[in-house]
C-alpha cells in the first residue's frame, strides 16, 4: 500500500486517485473488546461500532492509526432466511444510514463520520450460489426501490 501511494505521490497524483486495501471479518483474532483486536469503559450499543473499533485497534497495534477505515459493503438479505425478510432488511439500511449520517462516531472514533456503502444495490437474481445471496438488493432487477431510503 505504501508503495502504491508513494509512487502516485511521485508523479502528483496521489490526491486524485486513493489507495485502498480490502479485508475482511475472519482476519480479526478477537474482536471484543474491539481494543483488543480495550474497551476503556464505554459501552457499544451496536455490532457495526464495536467492528468497526475492532479494525481501527488492530490497524493502530500495527502502526496504522492514521489510516482511514472504509466500509465498503454492508447489507442484510431481504428473502430466503428466517431473519431475511423485506421488513428486517429495510430496518437495517434505514439505522444504518440515520447511524452513519450522525456526527456521534464511534465509542474509540467519537465524533467522526464514517464512510459507507451499501450492499449491494440490485438484487443479482442470476447469481449461483445460495438463494439468500441472490437478495441484497435495496432495488429489484427490474430496478423498482425495495425500500424508501433517505440518503
Amino acid at each position: 500500500m505504501n508503495n502504491v501511494h508513494n509512487a502516485l505521490q511521485a508523479v502528483g497524483l496521489d490526491e486524485d486517485i486513493k489507495v485502498l486495501i480490502a479485508t475482511y471479518t475472519g482476519l480479526l483474532k478477537k474482536s471484543y473488546p474491539p481494543s483488543e483486536a480495550s474497551n476503556q469503559g464505554r459501552p457499544y450499543f451496536n455490532l457495526f461500532d464495536a467492528m468497526y473499533d475492532a479494525y481501527f485497534a488492530a490497524q493502530s497495534h500495527l502502526g496504522g492509526s492514521n489510516v482511514e477505515i472504509v466500509v465498503s459493503e454492508s447489507g442484510w438479505p431481504s428473502t430466503e432466511g428466517d431473519v431475511a425478510t423485506t421488513e428486517n432488511a429495510g430496518t437495517y439500511y434505514r439505522n444504518l444510514i440515520s447511524h452513519v449520517k450522525s456526527s456521534s462516531g464511534t465509542p474509540a472514533r467519537p465524533g467522526r463520520s464514517i464512510e459507507t456503502y451499501l450492499f449491494a444495490m440490485f438484487d443479482e437474481n442470476m447469481k449461483p450460489g445460495k438463494e439468500t445471496e441472490k437478495h441484497f438488493g435495496v432495488f429489484f432487477p427490474d430496478q423498482r426501490p425495495k425500500y424508501q431510503l433517505s440518503f
